[in-house]
């Protein structure tokens, strides 16, 4: 099962957080790819993702307005990808946008009547700064902060966040909001955030970010 790791004892120069308490009320919450394509009939399925799915619902909640779904929707034809994004496709044939079936695509049923006001931003690769536009709509949101939740948290979650890392955002992690079809590496993810990241990125449960957050 998931594990919320704390950080490990001993002494750590890395796991005192440098980041202001609070989160900016101009922050924004991006939600990685809940889609059916990780639900339980999907091709992709993370076991975990039907059990986050409520309290994603209960985050999306406390700031529609705040909220960027994104989705990962493979390309038409994958031997247009670079090399690497080739072979990938090739372990997972008939997953091209013009095989898979649209509706896989889609977000989860509970999430869609948030769109709007939430926007949606389609993406062909793991970080969500992937996506055409993600950059501007953030600008436009006077985003000061990111909060995060989704999945994958090994994959889609920790490429998204390294790059926010890299852009100077502030990161929230939703801790009961991401999930992974590994558990091993769904708690290593969080204990590299605690152990290295420290200083760009919190944990926070949902709970914790809703009593915290008060949304512009």
């Amino acid at each position: 099962m998931h594990a919320i790791i704390p950080p490990a004892g001993g002494p750590d120069l890395q796991a005192e957080s440098a980041l202001a308490p609070g989160i900016p009320s101009r922050a924004v919450h991006l939600c990685l790819d809940m889609q059916n394509l990780i639900g339980p009939a999907g091709p992709w399925a993370a076991e975990w993702a039907d059990r986050v799915l409520p309290a994603v619902v209960s985050l999306v909640e406390h700031a529609p307005e705040r909220c960027i779904f994104t989705r990962f929707v493979p390309p038409r034809d994958a031997a247009k990808m670079p090399t690497a994004w080739r072979d990938f496709y090739r372990k997972w044939p008939g997953l091209t946008a013009q095989e898979i079936d649209p509706r896989t695509l889609e977000l989860m049923p509970p999430l869609q009547r948030f769109t709007p006001p939430a926007s949606v931003l389609d993406k062909t690769r793991y970080s969500a700064f992937s996506a055409s536009g993600l950059q501007d709509r953030l600008r436009a949101m006077s985003a000061e902060a990111l909060v995060i939740s989704g999945a994958e948290s090994d994959m889609c979650v920790l490429s998204t966040v390294l790059s926010a890392i890299d852009l100077g955002y502030p990161v929230v992690i939703a801790t009961d909001a991401i999930c992974s079809a590994s558990d091993t590496c769904h708690d290593a993810v969080l204990e590299l955030y605690h152990q290295r990241f420290s200083q760009q990125v919190r944990t926070m449960t949902v709970r914790e970010i809703c009593e915290t957050w008060v949304p512009a």
